[in-house]
């Protein structure tokens, strides 16, 4: 495993040792690259999440506002008419401490804490707490598990000519920098997961050199948190859309198992468990 085997989350709660977690996703915006609109309703959302846990899923990351390459902000209310009753609603089935880990995938203070009271263990923030400086408090507070990514830039203008030394020591150096921020202001680091960022503020070029030099993260001492499903840079690399890069998906998934990343950020939560499985069950 890169760096630390275990992920500490809200209450003290601690997911793994395990040789995987998979986390699907439920888009509830209408605008996200891949399936913008199709969860967009609260009672379509939280049926997605049900049908995802009894795929395999570990973790539903919730997310209200799209943050692909160009996407717009989202007014705050709007993002928290989207996600609260979704994240609510699936607490309630689940049961405490039952059920897959509910995580909120936002940059806003307010939306985490509401998430977080709402039930959800979790904040995925690609944001690194720089759009949102309150947001660092949020988390010192409820102590819940974060997912600290690596963007250059702000979605909507990350793929204007983005640059890099060595892209993999550079993401190694923000890693640094912002674990002391986090640690500083009271978040544990046992809380702390790491995600490079495929695609935020990155070229193919770009993503395929962390892909290539993953184990070097595993100086960070932190277990990798990874999103590359249906990204552009299959796109980019096999000349597939959007609706075509389920294979690629699932292939990188089992290459990246094998290779020691713990958290991987899916749509397709079936085809990924099963080849996460077979990854698993041939690294043993």
């Amino acid at each position: 495993m890169i760096g630390a085997a275990t992920w500490t989350i809200t209450g003290g709660r601690v997911l793994g040792p395990v040789p995987f977690l998979l986390a699907g996703i439920i888009n509830a915006t209408p605008d996200s690259f891949y399936d913008g609109g199709r969860h967009f309703a609260p009672a379509v959302a939280v049926s997605r999440g049900r049908e995802l846990a009894q795929q395999g899923a570990q973790i539903l990351d919730i997310g209200g506002e799209s943050t692909r390459p160009g996407a717009q902000q989202v007014p705050e209310a709007d993002e928290l008419a989207r996600v609260v009753p979704v994240i609510r609603a699936l607490a309630e089935h689940n049961g405490p401490g039952l059920g897959p880990v509910l995580a909120v995938d936002t940059y806003k203070a307010k939306v985490a804490a509401a998430a977080l009271e709402a039930g959800a263990a979790i904040v995925n923030d690609v944001s690194a707490c720089r759009f949102d400086p309150a947001l660092l408090d949020v988390l010192a507070q409820h102590k819940p598990g974060y997912v600290l990514m690596h963007s250059q830039g702000e979605p909507r203008t990350m793929q204007h000519s983005p640059q890099y030394g060595d892209v993999v020591d550079d993401i190694c150096a923000f890693f640094e920098e912002r674990l002391a921020v986090l640690v500083a202001a009271g978040v544990p680091e046992a809380n702390i997961v790491l995600d490079p960022g495929i695609g935020f503020g990155k070229l193919l070029e770009h993503n395929l050199a962390i892909l290539r030099g993953i184990e070097r993260f595993g100086r960070l001492g932190r277990p990798l948190y990874m999103g590359l499903s249906n990204k552009s840079l299959w796109g980019a690399l096999l000349g597939l859309g959007p609706q075509e890069r389920q294979q690629a998906t699932a292939v990188a998934t089992a290459l990246l198992v094998a290779r020691g990343v713990l958290v991987h950020r899916v749509h397709e939560v079936a085809l990924s468990h099963q080849a996460a499985q077979v990854a698993a069950a041939l690294s043993a």
